[in-house]
C-alpha cells in the first residue's frame, strides 16, 4: 500500500512537472494562433484589394480601348470635315508618319467649344452638301467671278457717284425752280391785280398759294371781288366773271413772261358788250409783243383783228376757207 502511495506521489510530481513545462508551450501556441488569425485577416484583405485592383485594371483597359476608338473616330471626322490637318503626335505610339507640312493645315488649339458650335457645324455641312463635289474648274470660275465682281463693284461705285451728282444737280434745280417760281408768282400776282381791275372796270383780286410751305407741290387759288360784290372764290363767280378772271390771269402772265404766239379759243363767249370792249383793248395793248390767234364769234373781238380767217359753205356744198384784212379787200379764198 505504501508502495502504491509512493508511486502515486511520484506520478503526481511528474504530472506537475509536465504541467509546468506545458504551460509555456500552451501560451506560445495561443500567441501563434492569434498571430495566425491576424495573418489570415491580412491575407483576406490583401486578396480583396487584389481583386479590386484587377477589376480597376480591366475597367481601365476597356476605357482605354473605348477612348482610342473615339479618338480614331474623331480623326476620321476631322479628315472628313476639314481635310488633312496637323495633329499632335507626342502621345502617339508606333512609327511616326511622314511629314506632310506642305499639304496639311494646322488647326488652332481650342480649350472650350463656343456656344452653338454644333448647330453651326450642321449648317456648314448642309451648305457643303448643297455645294456638292469640288469641280477641278472651280478655281478658274472663282477667278472669273472675282474679276466680274471687281468690275461690277467699280461700275456700282461709278453709278453711286453719278447718282450723288444727279441728286446734287436736282437739288440745285429744285432750288432754282423754287426761287424762279416765287419771283414769277409775285410778279404775276402784282400784275393780276391790275389786269383784273382793268377788265372788270374795278374790283380787286389776288392769287394765293394753297400750300406756301411746299412750293414744288402747291396749288394756286384765285380770290376775286368783282365790283359791287363780296370777295369769293373763283368757283362762286358767274360764267362770264370766271372767263374774264381767267383772261385777266392770262394777260398778267403774258405781261410778266410774254410769248411770241398766244391761241385763245372762244374765251369771250360769255362776256357782255362792256367787258368785250375792255377785253379787246387789252388784246390790242398786248399785241405789240405777242401775236394772238383767236377763235371767236363775238363781233366786238373781231373788230380788233388785223386779219380774219373764216369757214363758210360754198355753192358746191364744200367748206370754203376765207381770209381777209379788215382795212383791205379779200386776200385769198380756197376750197
Amino acid at each position: 500500500m505504501e508502495a502504491q502511495q509512493a508511486h502515486a506521489i511520484q506520478a503526481s510530481g511528474h504530472v506537475a512537472e509536465v504541467d509546468t513545462q506545458l504551460q509555456p508551450a500552451q501560451a506560445e501556441l495561443g500567441r501563434l494562433e492569434a498571430e495566425q488569425q491576424i495573418i489570415e485577416t491580412q491575407e483576406r484583405i490583401a486578396r480583396q484589394r487584389l481583386h479590386e485592383a484587377e477589376a480597376h485594371h480591366n475597367s481601365a483597359v476597356l476605357e482605354a480601348g473605348r477612348r482610342e476608338d473615339e479618338l480614331n473616330n474623331l480623326h476620321g471626322k476631322i479628315d472628313e470635315d476639314l481635310g488633312l490637318v496637323e495633329l499632335d503626335m507626342t502621345e502617339v505610339t508606333g512609327p511616326m508618319p511622314l511629314p506632310l507640312k506642305p499639304i496639311v493645315e494646322e488647326l488652332p488649339i481650342v480649350h472650350e467649344l463656343p456656344e452653338g458650335i454644333e448647330t453651326e457645324i450642321q449648317r456648314r455641312k448642309a451648305q457643303l452638301h448643297r455645294i456638292g463635289p469640288i469641280s477641278p474648274e472651280v478655281q478658274q470660275e472663282f477667278k472669273e467671278t472675282q474679276e466680274r465682281y471687281g468690275f461690277l463693284t467699280t461700275q456700282n461705285e461709278d453709278l453711286q457717284k453719278a447718282i450723288e451728282s444727279l441728286n446734287h444737280v436736282i437739288a440745285e434745280l429744285d432750288e432754282l425752280m423754287r426761287t424762279s417760281f416765287v419771283e414769277t408768282f409775285k410778279a404775276i400776282a402784282a400784275e393780276f391785280k391790275n389786269t383784273f381791275a382793268r377788265l372788270f372796270g374795278g374790283g380787286t383780286a389776288k392769287i394765293v398759294l394753297t400750300d406756301p410751305d411746299n412750293i414744288t407741290t402747291t396749288g394756286i387759288d384765285i380770290v376775286a371781288r368783282p365790283p359791287g360784290k363780296r370777295q369769293q372764290g373763283l368757283a362762286l363767280l358767274s360764267g362770264g366773271e370766271r372767263s374774264l378772271a381767267a383772261a385777266a390771269l392770262l394777260f398778267a402772265i403774258l405781261k410778266v413772261r410774254p410769248t411770241p404766239f398766244c391761241f385763245l379759243d372762244e374765251v369771250d363767249a360769255a362776256l357782255d358788250e362792256a367787258n368785250v370792249g375792255r377785253f379787246r383793248d387789252m388784246l390790242k395793248e398786248l399785241s405789240t409783243g405777242t401775236q394772238f390767234v383767236i377763235i371767236t364769234h363775238n363781233r366786238g373781238t373781231v373788230e380788233a383783228a388785223d386779219t380774219i380767217y373764216g369757214i363758210t359753205m360754198g355753192t358746191d356744198n364744200a367748206s370754203l376757207a376765207l381770209s381777209l384784212k379788215l382795212e383791205g379787200e379779200t386776200i385769198s379764198a380756197s376750197a
